[in-house]
């Protein structure tokens, strides 16, 4: 789903990029931290459904605070008087008189201000890992020690501004993926320049809102996570302590942001606040195949190969991914590491995918293990969740180089397909109680079905030698069989 249209609200002589999402009433108000670009943050798919969910609950209006993301560039790094004129500037442009404020990060110390100073337009205030007073301000807090040193490690990564380095303690869950810090690294590059960062760094350090907050009356609740590296806790419960009407409530995991595996739990806790009404079943369940692959070996081919040679091969291996989920009725969930997680409405089409991206990635010279189960599972937005994942992810661990190995559950639901399945005996899994028999496919299991092809005759999936090595060309240089076909059709027009 594409993103919300952007448009721009007038704040004296800045225009301010901002999107609507959702149907209200309520309306809720988000202001992010240091980082934002309203754009790009819908790439990060676990970010944008949590978006989605409070979208769920009302209006959503999101917007880049001046200087950063979509809006107006400034000089400096603008007065906390001048980001409560913008919140008040995109209210107008949606035509909100009242509104509930998300505050995040650095953006909760502008939700508070903006509660204390406009009483008759906040609805009701959530604080999500906000704090009270900057790292350089002397506030007699426990955490004061840890705060300015954490806000060190912080600026330290602007001098390498665009790297990711961001993530190490904005989302460390992820730190260790090189997809994910990527990412960041072109987040941190949209969001802002090197120098808009650094003095906003510095405005954030010395600010301290304490004073403004006895005079909030807006019902308050403080999320905080202890884990994060970031703002101490002791900032949280300060916000709560001095606030009236605040709830505080400490949040699990280590991310900062709103992108691990906790996002449900940070959204489950707003939803509450807001409506009174924790999310319950919310989650559809249905029969789904679930593949996961994974490229064996992966470290020592990325050690030999080098950064550059290890990326071209894994970009090369993910469009072959990609294209047989296309051809096979499959869609990706999301990649894991050195593989994927895909999902499939029926198991044949998922075997017979697994297997083709197989003789695929053995053309690029390296070899897949794959796994498969199918089972009921939740559908959480665009993700997956339960026990027939972890199954699935389980089987594939265990699966040899080069085989596709599958669970007897979807043995039994392929019978009459022609597959031919190897008995791969009895195993336990890690953390899934009980025994489960195994099953391998053979490699001579006969002719590969796409989704569009299903219950249609199949010719042989034998390539002569020719065939592979015109495929090969294909899709090493593209361009030069393109030049090839144009000079070919030229000499057959000057001989008609």
């Amino acid at each position: 789903m594409p993103p919300p249209r952007t448009r721009y609200a007038k704040s004296g002589d800045v225009n301010v990029a901002f999107q609507v999402l959702g149907d209200g009433p309520p309306d809720i108000v988000f202001s992010f931290g240091w980082l934002s670009h309203i754009d790009y943050q819908w790439a990060d798919p676990t970010f944008s459904r949590f978006l989605r969910r409070l979208a769920s609950l009302g209006r959503l209006i999101l917007f880049d605070k001046r200087g950063t993301g979509l809006s107006d560039p400034v000089g400096a790094a603008p007065t906390f008087e001048e980001r409560m004129d913008d919140i008040r500037a995109v209210m107008d442009a949606v035509g909100s008189d009242r509104a509930a404020l998300i505050g995040y990060s650095e953006g909760g110390s502008i939700c508070a201000l903006f509660a204390a100073t406009y009483p008759e337009r906040v609805s009701s205030l959530v604080l999500y890992d906000a704090w009270a007073a900057g790292p350089l301000v002397a506030s007699g807090m426990a955490g004061d020690e840890r705060w300015k040193d954490a806000m060190g490690a912080v600026r330290a990564t602007i001098d390498y501004w665009g790297e990711g380095r961001t993530i190490d303690y904005v989302a460390p869950s992820l730190a260790g993926s090189a997809l994910h810090r990527r990412f960041w690294g072109t987040f941190e590059r949209a969001s802002m320049s090197p120098g808009m960062a650094r003095a906003l760094l510095d405005a954030i350090s010395r600010a301290d809102i304490r004073p403004a907050l006895p005079a909030i009356s807006a019902s308050t609740l403080v999320l905080h996570h202890p884990d994060a590296p970031v703002i101490p806790s002791e900032q949280g419960r300060y916000l709560a302590e001095h606030i009236a009407n605040a709830r505080y409530v400490e949040l699990p995991g280590p991310d900062h942001a709103p992108v691990g595996s906790e996002m449900e739990t940070i959204a489950d806790e707003i939803q509450e606040f807001l409506t009174g009404t924790r999310a319950a079943g919310r989650h559809d369940r249905a029969l789904v195949t679930v593949l996961f692959t994974d490229i064996v070996d992966s470290t020592r081919r990325a050690a030999t190969l080098g950064d550059s040679g290890w990326r071209e091969l894994r970009e090369r291996h993910d469009a072959v991914v990609r294209s047989q989920l296309e051809r096979f009725g499959g869609r990706e969930v999301k990649q894991t590491g050195d593989g994927f997680l895909a999902s499939f409405d029926g198991p044949t089409r998922a075997v017979r995918c697994a297997r083709s991206i197989g003789e695929e990635a053995r053309e690029l010279g390296i070899e897949i293990r794959a796994g498969l189960h199918s089972g009921e599972c939740e559908l959480i937005g665009d993700d997956l969740g339960g026990v027939a994942v972890h199954v699935a992810a389980r089987v594939g661990a265990m699966a040899r180089p080069g085989e596709v190995l599958v669970s007897g559950t979807l043995k039994d639901l392929v019978m009459g397909s022609g597959i031919d399945l190897v008995d791969r005996g009895a195993h336990e899994l890690k953390g899934v109680p009980g025994e489960w028999r195994l099953f391998a496919l053979r490699d001579d299991d006969g002719p590969i079905r796409t989704a569009a092809t299903e219950g249609q005759p199949m010719p042989d999936k034998r390539l002569r030698l020719t065939d592979r090595a015109a495929r090969r060309l294909v899709r090493q240089a593209p361009g030069l069989v393109r030049t090839g076909a144009r000079v070919l059709r030229r000499r057959s027009t000057s001989r008609d």
